[in-house]
Parts: C-alpha cells; structure tokens; sequence
C-alpha cells in the first residue's frame, strides 16, 4: 500500500491507520518506513489514527475529532500539555505512563454516540463533565483561543 501510495510522487500523503492491527515490532518499522519516505520523497502526511502514542511520534500538529466532528487542533506540544477542549482533556487523562503509579486507569464516562442519531449541540456534551443546556443545545465552531490553536467548546478548560 505504501508502494502505490508513493508511486506517483504525490506531495500529500494521507495514511488512515497505517499501523492498526499490527505487531508494535512491524508498527515501528512502518512508522520509520514513513518517516524516512516523508524525508526524501518531500511530502506532507495527514495521519489518521486512534493511537495517542503514534501520533505524538510522527505529528507536527494534531487534530482531535469526536464523533465526526473536530474538537481540537494545534500543536502537538500543546495538545499533550494544555489540552483544552474536555474531550482531549480526557483523552490525555486516560492515557497510561510507565513513570506514572496509578491504582486505576482513567476511563471517559458514557458511550460514545450513535453517529445515525447524533446528540443535539456538542456531540461530546453526554459524556462532558463541564456541559451545560448551551453545549447540550448548540454547537459551539472551532475558535482560536491563541496563535495555532484552536477549540470548540462553549467551557474549554483552564
């Protein structure tokens, strides 16, 4: 796949789960693979995935959708230290650290919805510890807080 992906020297290369389902050994050696192409090649790479670990390796800038929708973007340094948006906030509570000692991991409350019949508002306000009737009744646009970031949320945290 990586082949075809590159064979016609494109300058954007979008790779959606490039390394889901794999061995961590060959999620490396695909993730350098990527790396080392990305470096040569000269193309930009939108990388799509569910895993927090992956994109903090291989991101400039991180994009964190809920539910089909866009929550937060901005750097990868201050998305993983001033998250801002509850759901990243979450997100970043919930991932496990070898460094840290904790008795019990983290786990966002709730399910997440079904995309067929979509909560009214934030679709994240379900299972938001922060919501109000505003986030449960209307959908707040993505809004720069600061230069390169940006956050939909009516009660962002900090």
């Amino acid at each position: 796949m990586i082949a075809m992906a590159i064979s016609a020297k494109p300058k954007l290369v979008i790779a959606d789960e490039p390394t889901s389902a794999l061995d961590v050994s060959v999620q490396e050696r695909i993730l350098e693979l990527l790396r080392q192409l990305k470096k040569e090649l000269k193309f930009s790479m939108i990388l799509i995935t569910h895993h927090i670990g992956v994109a903090a390796e291989m991101c400039d800038r991180i994009a964190v959708m809920y539910a089909g929708k866009l929550m937060e973007n901005g750097d990868k340094a201050t998305i993983f230290t001033k998250p801002r948006h509850p759901y990243t906030f979450a997100l970043m509570k919930a991932v496990p650290f070898l460094h840290r000692d904790v008795d019990k991991l983290y786990i966002i409350k709730g399910e997440p919805p079904d995309l067929t019949k979509p909560p009214s508002g934030c679709r994240f306000h379900p299972r938001c510890e922060y919501a109000t009737e505003t986030c449960r009744n209307e959908e707040f646009p993505l809004s720069r807080l600061e230069p390169g970031h940006k956050v939909a949320c009516f009660n962002p945290i900090g």
